[in-house]
């Protein structure tokens, strides 16, 4: 069981309609769904019924809603209670959510160089999924939440109450390890080639679309022989020799500086990203406030 498969259900049947719920849920409408069957079969039955315009809850999903309700809101308090212990003598930390590679590849780097003008820093990251963080961030579980930001795809959250800075640009690019490249002939440059081994993000996931409207057009030769939802583990397999993925370069900067891995298409396969900072910025305290200005 997944807490946010009830917090879906709730939202689908207050809603009655799986597009409107997937945007307040800031989710893909796919992944939606997806979520909202893995309920279904976790309760052993059918919750919606989809024939029906605007969809109905089914009498099982009529019997589930009222107790997944009150499951939420238990939970919820609950956890915000052991939050408010936990928190007790540690008020002054400052809440990070924050993508995985942004963790690993920025924001750690950047808490460094935040200690040198603030010497009594003290933090508290989570790194999770784009969803993951921007619910935190919106409950007030965190100060402040990092992400990327493209031109044509944005996170789907509301940023009208948020404040919002761009601090880092970065860049997705084409890579494979270079024996691998070499040996294969990798060249998303090259016409008529042969398949290319394709490392793929989580389909609809915020890396997957920026990809897709990179090559979408072009119709490169990749072949997808894996796919997953996180950078560093795509990396892993890149270094592997196992296929060519897109990667941003804050990623692979080391490996890219000694040339362990190579680009493997010039600038038309390549995009700038934004690393951007979202807070809401009225409800920060004063640690949180020298951070946010500090960025």
């Amino acid at each position: 069981m997944d807490l946010n498969w009830l917090r879906d259900f709730e939202c689908l049947a207050r809603t009655l309609n799986f597009t409107r719920a997937a945007e307040e849920r800031n989710i893909t409408q796919s992944a939606f769904s997806r979520r909202i069957k893995a309920l279904e079969s976790w309760a052993g039955a059918p919750l919606i019924n989809r024939a029906t315009y605007p969809v109905q809850l089914t009498e099982a999903g009529s019997q589930l809603l009222p107790v997944a309700q009150n499951a939420v809101t238990q939970l919820t308090e609950t956890r915000s209670a052991i939050r408010a212990d936990d928190d007790r003598g540690t008020s002054n930390f400052v809440r990070f959510s924050v993508l995985h590679t942004i963790s690993a590849n920025y924001l750690a780097g950047r808490i460094d160089d935040m200690q040198n003008d603030l010497p009594d820093l003290r933090t508290r990251v989570v790194s999770d999924s784009l969803s993951t963080c921007c619910e935190l961030l919106i409950e007030g579980a965190v100060d402040i939440m990092l992400c990327y930001y493209h031109r044509a795809v944005s996170p789907r959250i509301d940023e009208a109450a948020l404040a919002r800075k761009d601090l880092h640009d970065d860049h997705l690019i084409p890579v494979a390890a270079a024996t691998a490249a070499r040996t294969g002939g990798w060249n998303l440059d090259a016409p008529g080639a042969a398949p290319i081994p394709y490392l793929a993000y989580e389909r609809s996931s915020f890396l997957d679309m920026v990809v897709d409207g990179i090559a979408g057009p072009h119709k490169p030769p990749l072949e997808t022989i894996y796919i997953d939802g996180l950078v560093e583990t795509v990396k892993r397999r890149v270094l592997q020799g196992a296929g060519v993925a897109w990667l941003p370069q804050t990623a692979v900067a080391a490996e890219l500086s000694r040339g362990d891995v190579v680009p493997v298409g010039g600038g038309a396969w390549r995009t700038r990203l934004k690393i951007a900072a979202l807070s809401d910025a009225a409800a920060l305290g004063p640690a949180a406030r020298q951070v946010w200005d500090l960025l």
